[in-house]
């Protein structure tokens, strides 16, 4: 499957529509989403693993209707006429997404249909109503009066009980009453308690899982003795969850407090309903909900997709990935595990989730014990419930270490957590800083101070991913440990730029937004235009997230125009058509979805060669090519001159990623993604780092060992016939 195609005009090259420059962003994001479902349908995963592909794209829906949905609704309302930057409207853009969105829905109930009877066949019963009989009907009566009864409080629907408050993500059973004594009509609701798991499941050998509904309608004579029950259905909603900054919010912390708890109240964006509700129940959930303003939504089968992540943790390992322990870098290993000592040798890349995020932990901690650390400076954007991040920085400070801790409350979703960190960070006697009122302090940067002898050395880490020991073990970043000087002095002014305001000039290697990273990018781009039209090689990798930012699409254009062979592999949004003549022509959009989350940002520029050369520009970021990145948050970007380093990002990492066909989507020009055929040589790319050792973590172990297997993009196009 794939997102709706967006058709192209007959002479595209002449055609200055923006429509025909640029894919819809929402349109964009929905079509991701759409490929992580696919993976549900992927045959080559365990069965629980499908599912949990399933939950996901049911999470990220929720989270897009909460927030970008959001954002339209309340352009609509105020009557901004705001045009996409492929031209249209929000009302055009959400009468897209309800199209697409809700056929996304259908085919998530298909799905969870399909993967549900499997699962049956494997041990893994999720029950209806009809189908809990016998002891497990005699259980489930009793688990039901003890843990479920006392916590669940019906209201009435009528002049004196009005409408209840239903916070985001809440999910309720809606009922239509007769008093049998005197035939009076009356309704109830019962909200879910967010506190009670939305399965139930029955002890033994066999998992029977019952959802909560289920349990809620089966059991409605015992919640209304008296009364028949004339219909039931189950509802659930969501709400606008964006915060936004306002102008005057002068103490960050104080409004951030405050906004949480109206996001928790936030205007109802969608209102899902249970197929075939009674037509009453429909008009007063409409009327109470905002129904004129919420996109309705009815479906046939299980609300709340994201919720059958409870399933995917039954203890079922043969319907599972079969556990992966991550490698610690051979190189620290070498030196006793003294991380500044083999940082000081050389520099290091880290490629996670396939080497350990426990060297970032200790590096941390080893800056925390060591007596010759005397400052140790800190961003966290997401940093998680459990961070030994927080743990390292408030021992470090406790030791009488000077910390700096740079925590973003803007990080969307982990706002509150970040609060709570910046509260127990502070009690420790950390220096907290919240950075610029408007912009998001995005970039991962840790610097640690030591006193070396009568010198003092800067050892720096660059992640393009988040210091949060969770996603580090399933999304694919880097890390970057360096001792070079250039680069500890220009990490210093980026800390004084977020904590002071102080401008960094004259850096030496590293590039920071919002000031000069686009036009970095842009130089860069301009270079390899010029490497064509003097008749050279030219070429151009890049490896994000997103592709958002209409300026950085004209600039690719252009570099195609001028013969530039530009490879890009964005695993989300992607605003950029490719393959349309005279205007993207030699442009290539790939999309890789698979066991891990690809989230690392790598740019590669050929500098008159073929990529990949030794002599190519490679560079890491945390940045994303979105507007967003460049003009309103601090991220950074850094050339990577390390050979070993520069050889294992771009002959590894990036070719991997390149000739993955068995994880791969390709963009074509009319919008459509089409799953790679893996043909006579499939490559696996997750695979692939999961079995063969990195270069640059191996030190002397590339000496005494069978060398790295090369990966080669020509010789793999030329066997494809490419």
């Amino acid at each position: 499957m794939s997102s709706r195609p967006q058709p192209l005009t007959e002479d595209a090259a002449a055609a200055d529509s923006p429509g025909v420059r640029y894919f819809n962003r929402e349109i964009s994001w929905l079509g991701f989403n759409r490929r992580v479902m696919e993976e549900a349908c992927n045959t080559a995963h365990p069965l629980l693993e499908r599912l949990r592909f399933l939950s996901i794209s049911g999470s990220n829906l929720d989270e897009f209707f909460m927030v970008r949905v959001a954002g339209l609704k309340g352009q609509q309302m105020q009557e901004v006429e705001a045009h996409s930057a492929d031209g249209l409207t929000p009302a055009q853009q959400l009468a897209a997404i309800v199209e697409d969105a809700g056929e996304l829905v259908d085919s998530q109930q298909a799905v969870w249909n399909d993967i549900r009877d499997e699962l049956n066949g494997r041990g893994i019963e999720t029950l209806d109503a009809d189908a809990i009989t016998g002891s497990v009907a005699d259980w489930i009566e009793a688990h039901f009066e003890a843990q479920i009864f006392p916590v669940l409080t019906p209201q009435a629907l009528d002049p004196a009980h009005p409408f209840p408050f239903i916070p985001n993500k809440g999910l309720s059973v809606i009922f239509d009453l007769v008093r049998q004594s005197d035939g009076e009509p009356i309704r109830e609701l019962v909200l879910l308690p967010a506190s009670t798991p939305r399965f139930v499941r029955v002890p033994g050998e066999t998992a029977r899982y019952v959802p909560l509904e289920t349990l809620l309608k089966r059991f409605a004579p015992s919640l209304f003795p008296g009364y028949e029950i004339r219909s039931a259905a189950t509802f659930r909603v969501l709400r606008d969850s964006d915060i936004e900054i306002e102008e005057e919010a002068e103490d960050l912390v104080l409004y951030f407090r405050s906004a949480i708890k109206r996001r928790r109240r936030g205007r109802v964006i969608r209102l899902e309903m249970e197929d075939g509700i009674q037509p009453e129940l429909e008009a007063v959930l409409k009327e109470e909900l905002g129904g004129s303003e919420a996109i309705l939504t009815e479906t046939g089968g299980f609300l709340g997709i994201g919720d059958l992540a409870q399933i995917v943790e039954e203890d079922r390992p043969d319907l599972k990935f079969p556990p992966y322990a991550p490698r610690f870098p051979e190189r620290v290993r070498e030196f006793g595990g003294d991380c500044f000592a083999a940082i000081k040798a050389k520099d290091i890349v880290v490629h996670h989730p396939y080497e350990s995020f426990e060297v970032v932990i200790a590096f941390l901690k080893q800056a925390a014990s060591d007596p010759d650390v005397v400052a140790i400076k800190q961003t966290l954007y997401r940093a998680g419930k459990q961070s030994a991040v927080i743990q390292a920085l408030i021992a470090a400070a406790e030791a009488g270490k000077s910390v700096t801790a740079v925590v973003e409350l803007k990080a969307r979703f982990d706002e509150e957590q970040n609060l709570l960190w910046a509260s127990a960070l502070e009690r420790a006697g950390v220096q907290v800083i919240y950075g610029f009122t408007t912009w998001k302090t995005h970039a991962k940067v840790s610097m640690v101070v030591r006193r070396e002898g009568d010198e003092f050395r800067t050892y720096c880490h660059f992640g393009t991913g988040n210091y949060h020991p969770v996603t580090a073990r399933i999304y694919t970043d880097l890390s970057f440990f360096t001792a070079d000087p250039r680069v500890g002095r220009d990490a210093a002014k980026i800390f004084n730029y977020v904590t002071g305001y102080v401008e960094p000039a004259d850096l030496e290697l590293l590039t920071v937004s919002p000031r000069h990273l686009r036009d970095k990018l842009v130089a860069l781009v301009d270079g390899e235009i010029a490497n064509a039209l003097a008749g050279k090689p030219a070429a151009i990798w890049a490896k994000m997230n997103s592709l958002v930012d209409p300026a950085m699409i004209e600039k690719l254009y252009e570099a195609s125009n001028a013969g530039v062979e530009i490879d890009l592999i964005v695993r989300g949004i992607c605003c950029l058509r490719p393959g349309v003549p005279g205007m993207s022509d030699h442009i290539r959009v790939k999309s890789v979805v698979g066991r891990f989350l690809e989230h690392s940002r790598i740019w590669a520029f050929g500098n008159g060669k073929p990529l990949p050369n030794d002599g190519a520009g490679v560079y890491i970021s945390s940045a994303d090519w979105m507007p967003r990145n460049f003009d309103r948050r601090v991220e950074y970007m850094l050339p990577i001159e390390n050979p070993t380093v520069h050889d294992q990002i771009l002959d590894q990492v990036m070719v991997a990623n390149l000739i993955d066909t068995e994880q791969s989507w390709e963009l074509e020009s009319d919008g459509r993604y089409i799953r790679d055929d893996p043909g006579a040589k499939p490559f696996n790319l997750h695979r692939y780092f999961m079995t063969n050792p990195s270069l640059s973590g191996r030190g002397a172990a590339l000496t005494t060992s069978e060398a790295v297997p090369k990966l080669s993009l020509r010789r793999w196009r030329a066997e494809r016939g490419g």
